[in-house]
């Protein structure tokens, strides 16, 4: 299967510099990226390849809800955030227009639908049509794989 990944630097916006501030930057990095990821879904859809391709979109970490000032910085930022963080998935086995899980009401501890990341990733690899708890190897004694011998199927994510 061919995989690719695209990177989109610069969503850092801690606010440390002029033009990292996230009330600036946040908006141009959208303005960035929000056409080209329609227009990809769009072509994908209208070739009839987006049932068979599996999009993922999504950053490394979450971004804490308020922001911050950093190091007495004068320009305004968010900080990293592993708590709660967004993704969204489309396309191959992907079950259309759901929403899953919900933060409290200032976006900082989920309350809802918790996803782990190892579930998220066996759940990517299903779709990607890989069985992950067959990708088990053992080392020292102990057995390894990239869901870390965890991870169950998010199945309100399955269409």
């Amino acid at each position: 299967m061919r995989f690719v990944q695209l990177y989109h630097r610069g969503w850092d916006s801690h606010g440390t510099s002029p033009g990292d501030d996230i009330v600036h930057s946040l908006p141009q990095r959208c303005k960035e990226t929000d056409q080209a990821t329609a227009a990809l879904l769009k072509d994908l859809k209208q070739r009839g390849l987006l049932e068979e391709t599996l999009v993922v979109w999504g950053g490394e970490f979450g971004r804490t809800p308020m922001n911050e000032k950093r190091n007495n910085s004068m320009y305004l930022g968010r900080d990293h955030h592993p708590r709660a963080f967004t993704m969204w998935l489309a396309g191959a086995g992907v079950r259309k227009g759901i929403t899953i899980g919900a933060t409290d009401e200032l976006g900082y501890n989920v309350v809802e639908d918790k996803v782990h990341v190892h579930d998220l990733h066996a759940t990517i690899l299903h779709l990607m049509g890989l069985e992950h708890t067959k990708l088990t190897y053992r080392f020292q004694g102990r057995d390894f794989r990239l869901t870390d011998v965890a991870g169950t199927l998010v199945q309100k994510l399955l269409a």
